[in-house]
């Protein structure tokens, strides 16, 4: 059973073991169209709220159909040792999978807010400029791909100026949710160096309708692998934070892989402190995501130049579903459906 909050018609949506209840009748942050209001209460007021809703004996609702929450800035992080170990392998296979930086800080990049849509939203196949044989040709990607995310939702804003630790975490952040950060591989290899992510993934990036509070996934809470060599001091800590939550990929019905977000090497914790480290300011509804959660036996890679090395990628009207869940707790999905390529002129 889908556990956590939404936005319904009328006001915020709770889902629990009586299914989909209407919280609107409940007033104040309840009667809002998004869980911004609530987001922003902090744990004091996270943890009545959700005492509320599990209590509401209100209205069945509907599945929800909307955005869960307004987002604020998105950050895509880089977090799987194994994901980025895959593709190191791939595009580098003379060197070292591994680049200098990345055991010694969690790598991200900056995405669009403004692209972030709820799942059941198809995806329009993007153009883009791809490498050819001679000049580079702007055209329909080719290599459309998924990314199997896990993110969290910031509810108490920072400062300008303010850094936060990994011992911050709860005080900050509301929930989680699922995450598709779809990619347009062949854009991506043309653009991304020397300055990362761009075009390839800014196109849509797809989150579950619910969004589930960290207060009902303490029971999946695990240490995370040992990390060498140890983070520096702004980056300690969090390692209990890594989650027993088992994922997969449904591809048309079937399903493609199955993983489980426990074997992140950099914790939700230490991103946020990253994130922070050079005193950037958290908003309400900031979103952050784990990156492409991979693991090392074959079949639990989340994305598919991993699944299918680099040899199949998405066609026109194929449908991809994330999905997660703990002993006790399931995420929201995301679902999405490849639509062809808009007619450019």
């Amino acid at each position: 059973m889908t556990t956590g909050f939404a936005a319904g018609d009328n006001g915020l949506l709770w889902r629990g073991e009586r299914g989909i209840v209407d919280l609107s009748a409940l007033g104040d942050v309840f009667a809002q169209p998004t869980l911004n209001p609530l987001l922003a209460l902090g744990r004091r007021g996270w943890r009545q709220a959700l005492e509320a809703a599990r209590g509401h004996d209100g209205p069945a609702a509907h599945e929800p159909t909307r955005l869960p929450f307004e987002v604020a800035d998105y950050v895509d992080f880089y977090s799987s040792l194994e994901h980025a170990s895959n593709l190191g392998r791939m595009f580098r296979p003379d060197s070292e999978p591994l680049l200098p930086n990345w055991r010694w800080l969690p790598v991200g990049y900056h995405g669009r807010a403004g692209t972030v849509v709820v799942s059941g939203t198809d995806v329009t196949r993007p153009h883009g400029q791809l490498k050819g044989d001679g000049d580079p040709v702007y055209a329909p990607s080719r290599r459309l791909d998924i990314e199997l995310e896990l993110g969290f939702v910031v509810g108490v804003p920072t400062e300008l100026g303010r850094t936060l630790t990994a011992a911050d975490f709860e005080d900050h952040v509301f929930g989680v949710v699922l995450v598709n950060d779809w990619s347009a591989r062949d854009i991506q290899a043309w653009e991304y160096q020397p300055l990362g992510p761009f075009l390839g993934k800014s196109f849509q990036t797809s989150i579950s309708a619910w969004v589930t509070p960290l207060e009902l996934l303490h029971h999946a809470r695990v240490e995370a692998p040992q990390q060498d060599p140890p983070p520096l001091r702004h980056l300690d800590g969090g390692r209990d934070w890594a989650l027993d939550l088992a994922l997969e990929v449904e591809l048309n019905g079937e399903t493609i892989s199955r993983g489980n977000a426990r074997g992140l090497y950099w914790t939700m914790p230490q991103q946020l402190a990253h994130a922070t480290s050079n005193g950037a300011a958290l908003r309400t509804g900031d979103l952050m995501a784990s990156g492409t959660i991979s693991g090392s036996e074959p079949g639990s890679e989340g994305s598919l130049i991993e699944l299918w090395r680099n040899a199949r990628f998405l066609e026109d009207g194929d449908e991809v579903v994330l999905r997660g869940r703990t002993r006790e707790v399931e995420l929201g999905e995301v679902r999405g459906r490849v639509r062809p390529c808009r007619t450019h002129t």
